[in-house]
């Protein structure tokens, strides 16, 4: 995946959307920044900036994604790849649906996803060295280039959703003590049942991910 740098980025996710917007014949290519000044998280929130941790959006053609995976459970389908990238180097953290990774009760990493036209853009936010007030930061020492390479490749074998999901829902009794945030509202997520679509079922809803 064609990669671009920068030591300084108002938003990794604004400045790709924005390329991709006057560039229609651009495919796969990853934007990552060494400091956000005004990066944005999960329902419009801020991802404060620490410079050493990885700041990171991509994108691919809607076309060239997996066959069987629903663009709804998109959050999920990469954030359990970039769980799986950290596990192999030997990080424990787990996937918290549908987009944020965990070290027991403290967030680590987030991602949003969105659709420019006909490609998916994911924007990746990794706590790698240090982490504000209330989160936390990876269990491992990672180079952020290792951590990339590790992750484009995983991303490359474009494993199907039915082989990604089967393992995320082995593990979803991880989440059972964690929180998600449905139409505003705090949901325990104790009180869900995980669909084969990466879909929650609460008090009778099916609820998608819409991050």
């Amino acid at each position: 995946m064609k990669t671009l740098f920068f030591k300084s980025l108002p938003s990794t996710q604004t400045y790709l959307k924005n390329l991709l917007k006057q560039d229609k014949t651009i495919t796969s290519i990853a934007v990552v920044a060494g400091i956000q000044t005004a990066g944005i998280g999960s329902r419009d929130n801020s991802w404060n900036s620490i410079e050493g941790n990885l700041f990171l959006s991509f994108s691919m053609k809607i076309s060239d994604l997996p066959k069987d995976l629903k663009i709804e459970s998109a959050s999920i389908y990469f954030s359990y790849l970039l769980k799986e990238t950290l596990s192999e180097l030997g990080s424990k953290v787990l996937v918290k649906w549908p987009n944020d990774l965990y070290l027991r009760d403290k967030k680590i990493a987030g991602m949003i996803t969105n659709i420019v036209d006909d490609r998916l853009v994911c924007g990746v936010g990794v706590n790698l060295v240090s982490s504000p007030t209330g989160f936390g930061h990876v269990d491992i020492e990672i180079r952020k280039e290792i951590l990339l390479k590790n992750y484009f490749k995983n991303i490359a074998k474009k494993v199907l959703w039915k082989q990604v999901f089967s393992k995320y829902k082995l593990e979803y009794y991880t989440n059972k003590n964690l929180y998600t945030h449905v139409n505003g509202a705090k949901i325990h997520l104790n009180n869900t049942e995980l669909q084969d679509d990466g879909s929650l079922k609460i008090n009778g809803e099916r609820i998608y991910s819409l991050r």
